[in-house]
């Protein structure tokens, strides 16, 4: 008879094992923790310290996503004035074509020169000046002395500067010489704030075209000014060709 037969217990290797998978598992627990709060450090540093970037969104740049537009006076926006040499930015729909019909009229300068204006404008004068007007368009015309002629190179030094510095949203054109019936003539083109109107204040961006005559140490500067994209080629032309020296 074969006697019992005595088998080992097998608490002597499954604690072992066992408490090897909780040490495994509690280690890999931790792990992952740890690599969680690492992956979501960055994200709190940079949320809470100035980044190069950040600061980059601020900067100039921004001001142009307004609408501005950078001229060599400033900055012009649109639908509102500005003082002499300020930024500005007036109404450009106005329209200011002269008719083709229009009828003009000579004057005749006590200063020594005339020229034909258009019929109807009011006419003002003002520190040396007559200036004639009708609604956003005028034309101005003045005699200094000048003890030279003045040419496309000295205008471009001396005046267009001027200029920039006393008229509102300043946008220089160009400087040429030109001819005239009276002769040549320095003609100097640019754009700029209208004076606001008297009755309700507003203001238009105008075409301007400024010509200087010279004769015999004097200087008339005649100033033709319309809105901003009128077709006043031909008047302005007539206007010119009809100034003359003498009474």
């Amino acid at each position: 008879m074969v006697g019992p037969v005595t088998r080992p217990a097998p608490r002597s290797w499954t604690r072992p094992a066992r408490a090897g998978w909780l040490t495994v598992a509690v280690a890999l627990t931790a792990a992952c923790n740890s690599g969680a709060k690492n992956t979501s450090a960055p994200a709190t540093t940079s949320a809470s310290s100035p980044s190069p970037h950040a600061s980059s969104a601020s900067s100039p740049t921004s001001s142009l996503a307004t609408g501005a537009s950078t001229t060599g006076a400033g900055t012009c926006r649109a639908g509102s004035g500005a003082a002499p040499g300020a930024p500005g930015g007036g109404d450009v729909t106005v329209a200011g074509d002269i008719p083709d019909t229009q009828a003009y009229v000579a004057y005749q300068s006590p200063d020594g020169f005339r020229v034909s204006v258009p019929e109807g404008w009011a006419r003002s004068q003002t520190a040396g000046a007559v200036t004639f007007t009708d609604k956003y368009s005028s034309i101005r015309a003045q005699v200094t002395s000048a003890s030279a002629a003045p040419s496309p190179s000295s205008a471009q030094s001396t005046e267009v500067p001027a200029l920039a510095a006393s008229s509102p949203c300043f946008q220089p054109g160009k400087v040429t010489e030109v001819s005239r019936k009276a002769g040549q003539a320095v003609l100097i083109t640019f754009r700029a704030d209208s004076p606001a109107d008297p009755v309700t204040g507003k203001v238009v961006h105008q075409d301007v075209e400024r010509y200087e005559f010279w004769q015999a140490s004097r200087l008339a500067v005649l100033t033709l000014s319309s809105p901003q994209g009128s077709d006043n080629v031909d008047p302005w032309r007539k206007v010119t060709d009809t100034f003359a020296w003498g009474s």
